[in-house]
Parts: structure tokens; C-alpha cells; sequence
């Protein structure tokens, strides 16, 4: 019996070696590490997706009836949040608690009306709650300025006809509506105006002015003469936008709503400030989710306002995807000719050896020293360099002597270079040295062969190495701050005028727009829906960038794979 069990105990040691010396705790420990990224990702995404998606679902509006030392006082807004708190945290918090249990439950009312004074949100304590209700005719009026207002319609004056909501609600509210739609269409005339005809002539009247700065003394007065000319035109021009400009500002100010508020205030709000108006305690689950659609077109489709706190993210859209396709078009060759080099000219010594060195360990740099490496070089230097030979004229005022979307480019190449610099060159290595001897063999010389067979085939790893630094460059925020990001542009970086892609002007950046509307917004309750909104868009963003260049990949992939 004790035989049997000492061979027992040697065949289950045997088997535990042999489990050991396969490598499977390795694969499990392998698998485990990855499913705990997959679901560490995936809780991420589902993070921003619930806290940014659902601030477009139009909120139940409630009326409350809270007790006050003062007496009944009335609160009209959104649930935002409930909480519950310890009795000290509220006392901190100035909330009068009365003898009781140890917690308290306290609600974040949204109420809007921040241009009232009273602030947009208030906190309340459930206990002081005397009565809630959703009463059917509360409104929510959005507005470019001023954050939301909630109240009940009182009155409608427009230039057609005035309305009393008390008379006839239907009528009222359907007159709203269109004189909202009246708006609209008149501010989106008169952007258009200012985005187009107005930028359009200011930049006529810059060169203009360039061109008359630049004329010497031994020019002719005919040129001259002419610019003039040119000049008065254009001025002309402009004062004419300008009236019809006004003419459409007259008209938007001309209609009036009157808004009973909370307490028993009553507001004038004009419509020309008005954005849309709706009742989300009577619409049904189809019109909430014909709104929600609406809204999330509206915050990709539109500028921000309301310094970001309200508004779309167009702007920063387009500047994060110009951006990064002009990293990777500057990135790529210069990365994948040194990556050539190295490999395939260089002679192998410790210089090289030193220089493989050095490109790893630029790869751990701080990305913030990058950007304090292109203000002082690329702008101050290189911009300040190439204002004085090619833009003489517009000193002292500098012209790609400034932080712009090109710097901010470069910047984010140099950063990345590393990256497309060590994929490459791995994807070189791992070709057999046999395609290589057996194209000389065959009398092909070494360019032709490195034409022909080895980037093709490396064509791969230069595209992975691609698809790494625009992952890394699209979340990148610290060195944009100093070369080219701002808060709000004044104008896309890609319009229908010439040269088009104007490569000196400052943008937005979906990375900055987060950290700005997170920590620099003075309404921080307001702009945090946003922050997971705009995060969730950049993610997304940034996957559909690495999928485009990995489908790219793939292709050119199964394209050479024969050789």
C-alpha cells in the first residue's frame, strides 16, 4: 500500500512538472490579463456612453414645494442627482437639518436661470420637500447665452401677432414654434454672412494692405493706384454685409416671450436668443427619442457656446482629424526612410547600436517636453525664420511665427517618430536575408530590390507603426497647449477658400476641449455631461482612425503575402 501511494504521488508531481514545463499557467495568466483589459475597456466606454448619451434625453421637468425658515418656497427644474449624506456634510454644506436620523437625502435641481442671479442649480433636502409635481406646461427654452431657462409661457409678441398662453395654449405654442423657426433661419443667414462674406473680405482687405506695405519707392503709382481702388471696393463691400447684417438683427430682436419662473417671477426673454423650446413632460417616448437623435446630431454638427459649456464640438472635431492626418502624413515617410536607413545602409557598428538607443528612449520623453521643444524651435525659430524671408511685409505680426495647426503637427510627429521608427525597422528585420540574396542573385540592384520586395512586404509593420502614433497623437493634450490648441477658434482650419488647408491658424482639439470644459469651466456642473460626451467621442474617433489604418493594413497585407 505504501508503494502504491509513493507512485501514486510520482505521477501527480510528473504531471504537475509537465503542466508547468507546457506553459499553461502562463496562457492562463496571459488570458486573464487580457479579459481584465477587454472588460476594463469596455466598463470605460459603458461609463462615458451612460453619463455623456443621457444628457440628450430630454428630463422630466418638477415643480417643487420646499419649507424654508422663510416660508414655502417654490423650485421649478431637471433631477439632476440625489445623494445621500452624513447630517455633518450638510451642515457643511449650509443646509438647515432638523433633529433626526444621522443621513440626510439631498436632490441637485437643475433650474436654470442663471441670468436671474439665484444660480442654476440648488440642492435640496428631501425632508423640506413639502409637495412635487410634473405639471404638464413647464417649458425648457434653450438659449445661446445664459444656459437654459424652465418656467411657464405667459405670453408670445412677435411682428405678426401677439399670443396669451392663458387664452389659447395651442395656438400659442404652435406661433412659438414657428417664430422659433423664423429665428433660426435668420441666424444661420446671418453666420453664414459672417463665415463666409465677412471672413472672405477681411482676408481680400489683409492682402490688400500686405501688398500696399510691401511697395517700394520704385513702384508704380498705377499699382498702387489700383490696390487702392481695390481697397475702397472691398470697403464697400463690407459696409454693405454690414447693413444687411443689421437688418437681420433688427428682425430677430423684434419678437418677445414672456416666461413666468419660479416664486412668481415673470422674465422677457428675446427670441433672438432662443435656440429651441420644448415640453418634455408631455412628450411621448417617440418625441424623446426623435430629440435625443436630434440633440446628438446637433452637439457633431454645431459650434460650442456658452464658453463649451453648452453646444456642439464641431470645431474640435475637425481640428482633431486634420490634425492627426497631417502627423501621419509627416511622420510616416521621415520615419519609415530612417528606419531604411538603419537597417538596410547603415553599417552596423556602435554608432548605429547608439543611434537605436537613442530612438527607443525618445519614446519615453514627456510629451510636454515636446512641446516646450517645438514653441522654442519650430515656432520661435523655424516660423520666426520663414516669416522673415517669405513674409516680410506682415512684421511685426507674425504669421507662421505663432502657434498653428502646422507646429502643433510637427510637434505630435516628432513625438510620434519613435514609434513608426521601431515598428519598421522590426517589420525589416523579420524579412528572410534569402529575398534579399536572391534578387541581387538575380541582378536586381539594392534599391530595386528594397523597391520591389522588402517594402512591400514591410508595408505591414510600417502601417502598425502608423496606427500606434495615431493612437498616441489623437489623445495627446500637454504640447498642444503650447503649440497651436486653443479654446475657441475663430475659423476651421479647412474652409472653401484658398489655400484651403490654412496650415498657421490655430484649431480646436477634442483632448483640450475635455480638459477645458472638465476643469476650466465656470459652470462645472453644467459642462460635466459634456466632458463624458466629448471623451466618448474621442475614443470612438480614435478607434475609427486605428480601423481605417488596420483595414489599409490588412489589404496591403493579403496583397503581398505571395511574396
Amino acid at each position: 500500500m505504501a508503494g502504491s501511494s509513493r507512485r501514486a504521488d510520482f505521477r501527480s508531481a510528473r504531471r504537475e512538472l509537465a503542466w508547468f514545463s507546457r506553459g499553461e499557467p502562463f496562457l492562463w495568466l496571459n488570458a486573464g490579463g487580457v479579459t481584465l483589459s477587454l472588460l476594463a475597456v469596455a466598463g470605460l466606454v459603458l461609463l462615458l456612453a451612460i453619463n455623456g448619451l443621457t444628457h440628450f434625453w430630454p428630463a422630466p421637468l418638477y415643480e417643487y414645494t420646499v419649507d424654508t425658515p422663510q416660508g414655502p418656497r417654490t423650485v421649478i427644474g431637471a433631477r439632476v442627482q440625489q445623494q445621500v449624506i452624513s447630517r455633518q456634510q450638510a451642515e457643511e454644506a449650509g443646509l438647515a437639518v432638523g433633529p433626526g436620523a444621522p443621513t440626510v437625502s439631498r436632490l441637485l435641481v437643475r433650474k436654470g436661470n442663471r441670468d436671474l442671479g439665484t444660480g442654476e442649480f440648488a440642492w435640496l433636502l428631501q425632508s423640506r420637500v413639502a409637495a412635487e409635481s410634473v405639471p404638464p406646461d413647464l417649458v425648457r427654452i434653450e438659449r445661446t447665452e445664459w444656459g437654459p431657462a424652465i418656467g411657464r409661457l405667459v405670453a408670445l409678441n412677435t411682428p405678426s401677432g401677439r399670443w396669451r398662453m392663458e387664452e389659447d395654449p395651442l395656438a400659442g405654442w404652435q406661433a412659438l414654434q414657428a417664430a422659433i423657426a423664423d429665428v433660426v433661419a435668420l441666424r444661420e443667414r446671418l453666420s453664414l454672412l459672417e463665415s463666409e462674406r465677412v471672413r472672405a473680405i477681411n482676408r481680400s482687405l489683409e492682402r490688400v494692405r500686405l501688398e500696399q506695405r510691401s511697395l517700394g519707392d520704385a513702384e508704380a503709382s498705377a499699382v498702387a493706384q489700383s490696390l487702392d481702388e481695390e481697397r475702397q471696393q472691398l470697403l464697400r463691400d463690407y459696409g454693405a454685409v454690414q447693413s444687411e447684417m443689421r437688418v437681420l438683427r433688427d428682425s430677430m430682436d423684434e419678437a418677445r416671450l414672456l416666461l413666468a419662473v419660479a416664486d412668481g417671477q415673470t422674465v422677457t426673454l428675446p427670441l433672438s436668443s432662443v435656440v429651441k423650446a420644448y415640453r418634455p413632460n408631455t412628450m411621448s417616448t417617440a418625441d424623446k427619442l426623435e430629440h435625443w437623435l436630434v440633440a446628438v446630431w446637433e452637439f457633431l454638427s454645431t459650434d460650442p457656446r456658452e464658453a463649451n459649456s453648452e453646444g456642439g464640438v464641431y470645431p474640435a472635431i475637425v481640428g482633431t482629424v486634420v490634425m492627426v492626418l497631417v502627423m501621419a502624413l509627416l511622420v510616416t515617410p521621415f520615419g519609415v526612410l530612417a528606419a531604411v536607413y538603419l537597417h538596410e545602409y547603415a553599417r552596423q557598428d556602435w554608432k548605429t547600436r547608439l543611434i537605436r538607443i537613442v530612438v527607443n528612449n525618445l519614446a519615453g520623453v514627456p510629451s510636454i517636453v515636446y512641446g516646450v521643444f517645438g514653441l522654442g524651435f519650430f515656432i520661435y525659430v523655424v516660423g520666426g525664420e520663414i516669416d522673415r524671408l517669405l513674409f516680410p511685409e506682415a512684421l511685426p505680426a507674425p504669421t507662421f511665427g505663432a502657434p498653428g495647426l502646422l507646429w502643433a503637427s510637427v510637434t505630435l510627429a516628432l513625438l510620434t517618430l519613435p514609434v513608426v521608427i521601431v515598428a519598421t525597422e522590426e517589420g525589416l528585420a523579420r524579412i528572410p536575408a534569402s529575398l534579399r540574396e536572391g534578387s541581387f542573385a538575380l541582378g536586381a540592384t539594392r534599391y530595386e530590390t528594397l523597391r520591389n520586395i522588402v517594402l512591400p512586404i514591410a508595408t505591414p509593420a510600417m502601417m502598425t507603426g502608423v496606427i500606434l502614433a495615431i493612437a498616441r497623437a489623437a489623445g495627446e493634450v500637454a504640447p498642444l497647449m503650447l503649440v497651436g490648441v486653443v479654446k475657441l477658434a475663430p475659423a476651421l482650419p479647412v474652409d472653401g477658400q484658398f489655400p484651403f488647408l490654412h496650415l498657421d491658424q490655430q484649431f480646436m482639439h477634442l483632448g483640450y476641449h475635455v480638459f477645458d470644459v472638465g476643469f476650466q469651466s465656470s459652470n462645472t456642473e453644467a459642462a460635466r455631461p459634456l466632458v463624458y460626451a466629448t471623451a466618448l467621442l474621442l475614443v470612438i474617433l480614435t478607434v475609427g482612425l486605428n480601423i481605417a489604418a488596420v483595414v489599409l493594413r490588412n489589404r496591403l497585407r493579403e496583397r503581398y503575402k505571395s511574396l
